[in-house]
């Protein structure tokens, strides 16, 4: 199938996957995102069923459409739906808020087990952690600062310029970062590292640009992850392409912190990181795409979107390139649940697409489904796109 083939608008490709209850229960999750006091009363309203044992009712609603299990076990049955589709899953342990180096040494041994669950295993390409996973906030935000003040560009001089307190927790976080890094690269796992907050993001560079400079020598293990809501990030792709140093990984997304940038910006009375607008976060977006796939011999890019038209863009210039659809190196991503209608075309077009399929005890990771509840609201956004596309689906099976 050629790219002018391909349509993001093919409902019986996009949800052949879903049963007729899959789609009705479906339809009404995304109805109920439009009703802003269950966006408000709902994570305590979820806290409490869990706690007077109804945890099954969040288990099998809004868990089941956006997460795929409590642990790796239970993602097997979401990893061997997607592979049916010829689509592979990100296991992410999306447990958050609690700040402890237990929890911290916790985590790490998590994703380890995902690498160890993906190694060897094609329907898994890729890994994926939070730096805030492993490390504490307090300390990535220090390191940032120090970073940014001092113009530092080698990551082991940072230990040093911290005040005495945080240097013990910078280097243990400093130490499973590289061990997540080395275990990915030694087991022949791609692995992102997701982007965070821009007063923490220095470090989380610095860091990840040392570890794509130390093992992406033959190519891309380790990947940054880069938000082009940030004004900034289309310079600092170029500028560190330019450098030559390594095979370069980039999971290209959007942001995902934007009222919460600016608010701090305001208060804090500094430039604000995000760019002005939504045309030119799609135009550094499309900007970036075009970046990565004209340098694919040194780039290895993730288009991670549910972006109709990033998409798009993205099948056109791989065809442009002559590249291979079947070579992960160019390849599409979106979260569990979302945006199937351009997952799955994609897909049975012949192009490299991943879910990310976030897990972990359903206690846990309320504060996740709280977000992809809130990004889903309103009928003009993202809700109303999906919840279109199924009310269309389920008309074409009932025609």
């Amino acid at each position: 199938m050629s790219t002018t083939d391909l349509s993001f608008q093919n409902t019986s490709v996009a949800f052949a996957h879903k049963s007729n209850g899959d789609l009705v229960k479906a339809r009404w999750l995304f109805r109920s995102f439009n009703f802003p006091a269950l966006l408000t009363y709902g994570p305590s309203m979820a806290k409490a069923a869990v706690f007077l044992g109804l945890k099954f009712t969040i288990k099998k609603t809004i868990f089941q459409q956006f997460c795929g299990g409590e642990n790796i076990e239970e993602c097997n049955v979401a990893i061997q739906n997607l592979a049916q589709s010829g689509i592979g899953t990100i296991l992410d342990y999306s447990v958050e808020g609690e700040e402890s180096e237990e929890t911290f040494d916790a985590t790490c041994e998590e994703v380890l087990r995902t690498i160890a669950r993906a190694k060897g295993n094609g329907d898994i390409p890729f890994s994926v952690f939070k730096t805030t996973g492993i490390m504490s906030s307090d300390v990535l935000e220090a390191a940032s600062s120090v970073i940014e003040v001092n113009q530092i560009v080698d990551s082991s001089l940072i230990e040093n310029l911290l005040s005495e307190n945080l240097q013990p927790a910078w280097k243990q976080g400093y130490a499973r970062f590289m061990k997540l890094c080395n275990a990915a690269a030694d087991s022949r796992v791609r692995i992102f590292v997701d982007a965070e907050e821009s007063w923490l993001q220095s470090a989380i560079d610095l860091m990840t640009t040392y570890a794509m400079e130390t093992l992406n020598k033959e190519q891309a293990w380790v990947y940054n992850t880069l938000q082009m809501y940030r004004h900034d990030r289309l310079a600092y792709l170029e500028r560190q392409v330019a450098e030559g140093k390594c095979h370069y990984g980039y999971k290209l997304v959007r942001g995902a912190y934007m009222e919460k940038e600016r608010a701090r910006a305001t208060s804090k009375g500094y430039q604000d990181p995000i760019q002005p607008d939504k045309e030119a976060t799609d135009r550094d977006y499309d900007s970036a795409v075009t970046f990565c796939l004209e340098n694919h011999n040194r780039v290895a890019v993730c288009i991670a979107t549910h972006n109709e038209k990033s998409s798009l863009l993205g099948t056109q210039l791989v065809n442009q390139y002559q590249l291979p659809k079947a070579d992960w190196r160019v390849s599409f991503s979106q979260l569990l649940g979302m945006s199937d209608h351009i997952s799955f075309n994609l897909s049975n077009s012949g192009y490299k697409v991943s879910k990310y399929v976030p897990y972990g005890p359903v206690l846990s990771v309320i504060p996740y489904l709280t977000r992809r509840a809130q990004e889903n609201s309103g009928m003009a956004g993202q809700m109303g796109r999906e919840l279109a596309l199924i009310e269309e689906e389920i008309k074409r099976r009932k025609a």
